[in-house]
């Protein structure tokens, strides 16, 4: 018997609006979240520029035109703070500016100007902000991986599960900093590939000396350079990564086979490889060598992808040091249920009529567990598309279906890969109206097993939805037998099931296609024989609330 997540989702109808920035050596990122008292958050804006601090080295004194392009920065993110009527501002400089002679000269100017505090943090904070950021935004098991942040001037590792942090470190070996102390030719040399694994290999080796204590093959990579080289192999692999990299996985041998040709080529041809950010041609190369080293000194044999990074520690750190009620993070420890809370309280889903969907299917792929061959996974991403199938009302009824599939595909949903992403967004999608067609571009861009999955899915979903047509929620159990060359279901209702059985009737085509079948729905007290009732279903979190009708 299946056992559904089923989430005990509640209203939250205050916020507190932040914006967490990190000022990097390369770019500055801007995160813009509204904070409940619960504890979840949800994205209202961000902004990304480019600054290039470390162009010329790190450690040395910013020039004007860097102090220029790091103040234009700020002024647009303190424009966007004011347009989005920020409360509070927390900004964090890593290490071009700490390092640099005239970086607090950069910091109280913004102060005078600008009224905006940033905090100079040492590496091995960064670490851990990253860590939360992690922790927070991936699903991660209780087995330790290795989390790799390549910024611009430094590095940070760190050791972690799910729910731990066991070791942090940060070491000056940022792409920016690496590049400009080694790497001179074009193409890159074979020496001064040398040179650069020998540089690494003397600076991590106490990291390598403590990494053996926890038998690591995961490596995760965090931020731009990590996610850039992901990119690239997830293009040069035919994989379609538009949606999110967030969870996007390759193997080490993946990796390899893309270092071998990139590192031979020239700038020129790097500018032309599918998935590069071009401002990151001069410093990819000294992050690349990087990974090479760490995966062959550990043994690394899977690398996943987080998009989320130092920013999103900062709103993680806030929560927990600075609110009182942290109720969703106790209830929700695991990444995927809180990531489907956080967008359904914030696109206020109408919850019982969500829930008692998710009920219904659940139970229809039990009792027809025979006619297919999904699993728990597929199971689970029925539920979520069930409890989010609506909140496209939030946009407007009139075609809130396809308003729910862009809301889904466009929201940031954490620790889940794209295609578990275009799963639910496309079950959400056809829930109602059409069925999946030829004539439908997006779903006929996915994959044939893909949407062969869909389809079914969305079958459990269409039924289920047509039988709380009444959105009374009058269906309480249901049963499925196979007799006289239909698909018989009997209901048991609360009330009269006429309305539920009428709305079910003309929702279930893909469902009669998929097991080959006519169906018909049967109100329990029409049945001539009874088959004994089966246990109830429990529920892994949060327990249905009892009706008082």
């Amino acid at each position: 018997m299946s056992q559904p997540l089923y989430l005990e989702l509640k209203k939250v109808n205050t916020y507190k609006r932040i914006t967490a920035i990190d000022l990097g050596t390369n770019s500055f990122h801007a995160v813009i979240v509204d904070v409940r008292p619960d504890g979840s958050y949800a994205i209202v804006d961000s902004l990304k520029e480019m600054v290039e601090l470390g162009k010329n080295g790190v450690g040395k004194k910013m020039t004007s035109d860097e102090m220029g392009r790091a103040m234009d920065a700020m002024r647009k993110i303190s424009r966007l703070c004011d347009h989005q009527k920020v409360e509070r501002i927390i900004a964090y400089a890593t290490s071009a500016i700490r390092e640099a002679p005239n970086g607090g000269e950069f910091i109280q100017k913004v102060i005078d100007e600008l009224q905006i505090k940033i905090r100079p943090i040492p590496g091995y904070k960064e670490a851990e902000l990253i860590g939360f950021a992690v922790q927070h935004g991936m699903s991660l098991g209780k087995d330790p991986s290795i989390c790799i942040d390549i910024g611009g001037g430094s590095t940070e590792f760190v050791i972690l599960n799910k729910s731990d942090q066991y070791h942090r470190e940060s070491h000056k070996t940022g792409v920016s900093r690496m590049t400009a102390k080694f790497v001179k030719n074009d193409p890159i040399t074979k020496d001064e590939i040398k040179d650069l694994d020998k540089y690494y290999r003397k600076q991590l080796k106490g990291l390598f000396k403590k990494s053996k204590e926890y038998n690591l093959q995961t490596l995760i990579g965090s931020s731009g350079t990590m996610q850039n080289i992901a990119s690239m192999i997830a293009a040069s692999k035919g994989i379609d990564t538009s949606v999110t990299l967030n969870e996007f996985v390759y193997t080490a041998e993946d990796f390899m086979k893309f270092y071998k040709t990139f590192m031979k080529s020239t700038r020129k041809k790097r500018l032309s490889t599918p998935g590069l950010d071009e401002k990151r041609v001069d410093f990819i190369l000294a992050g690349l060598v990087l990974v090479r080293t760490v995966i062959k000194k550990l043994g690394i044999t899977h690398i996943k992808t987080s998009t989320q990074a130092m920013r999103e520690g900062i709103i993680v750190e806030y929560i927990h040091q600075d609110l009182k009620k942290l109720k969703l993070l106790a209830e929700f420890p695991e990444t995927r249920p809180r990531s489907i809370y956080e967008l359904c309280t914030k696109f206020k889903w109408p919850a019982k009529h969500s829930r008692q969907v998710a009920d219904i299917a659940i139970m229809l792929f039990d009792e027809l567990s025979e006619y297919h061959d999904l699993d728990e996974t597929d199971l689970e991403l029925l539920e979520y598309a069930c409890l989010m199938h609506d909140i496209g009302y939030h946009i407007s009824q009139r075609k809130h279906h396809k308003h729910s599939l862009y809301i889904i595909e466009n929201s940031g949903l954490r620790g889940f890969k794209q295609d578990e992403i275009q799963i639910m967004a496309h079950v959400a999608r056809y829930h109602r109206r059409s069925t999946p067609k030829k004539r439908h571009r997006v779903f006929m861009g996915l994959s044939s097993k893909l949407r062969e999955k869909i389809t079914i899915l969305s079958a459990f979903m269409r039924v289920a939805d047509g039988l709380d047509r009444s959105h009374y929620q009058n269906v309480i159990d249901l049963r499925a037998e196979e007799s006289d060359g239909k698909m018989k279901i009997y209901l048991t209702t609360k009330a009269d099931p006429e309305l539920e059985i009428w709305g079910a009737a003309r929702k279930s085509e893909l469902m009669e296609e998929f097991l080959g079948m006519p169906m018909e729905f049967i109100g329990e007290e029409q049945r001539m024989d009874k088959v004994p009732r089966k246990k109830k279903r429990r529920r892994l979190i949060g327990k249905k609330k009892k009706s008082k009708t």
